[in-house]
């Protein structure tokens, strides 16, 4: 129960139930929309290099992480790479993507790209989770019909058995 505070006496808050519901939408910013182009047109990933530290973004960031430097340039990297961090998700629940409740059991994975020095994270294809583990090669899927998302890329499969 909520309460108020009134010239000195507790009262109960008023409420008045009202269910909101909100679409919107924002503006990615121009190292975002490169990047999902990219993956919409072309079934490429890009990244950002830092011009100080030399570190490769994926996704990229407009700002290194690390000594702050603007970064401009684009470099291509690998739609292969390796899991630096992995698990089954066999708990249900709404997934914020979609706002659909996932099917579980589904693989889930932080993906380092070859040629980027950041993880991205991802869906993956095996949904065993003796079959995966850290530092298993991976190649991404993308999708037939793409729209300018992460999506784009439907999971990572793996290259490689235990």
């Amino acid at each position: 129960m909520a309460t108020t505070k009134a010239e000195g006496v507790e009262q109960e808050a008023l409420r008045v139930p009202f269910r909101l519901s909100m679409e919107y939408e924002y503006a990615l910013g121009a190292h975002a929309e490169r990047f999902f182009g990219e993956l919409r047109d072309h079934g490429r990933i890009l990244g950002v290099r830092c011009p100080s530290c030399h570190r490769v973004y994926v996704p990229p960031r407009p700002v290194c992480g690390i000594c702050y430097a603007e970064t401009r340039e684009w470099v291509p990297v690998s739609d292969e790479g390796s899991l630096v961090g992995c698990t089954v998700v066999e708990l249900p629940f709404i997934d914020p993507m979609t706002g659909e409740r996932r099917p579980v059991p589904y693989g889930f994975a932080m993906v380092r790209l070859d040629g980027a020095d950041t993880a991205m994270y991802h869906f993956l294809e095996e949904t065993d989770p003796k079959k995966i583990y850290v530092g298993q090669r991976v190649k991404a899927v993308f999708c037939e019909q793409r729209t300018g998302s992460l999506l784009d890329i439907q999971n990572f499969r793996t290259l490689e058995a235990r």
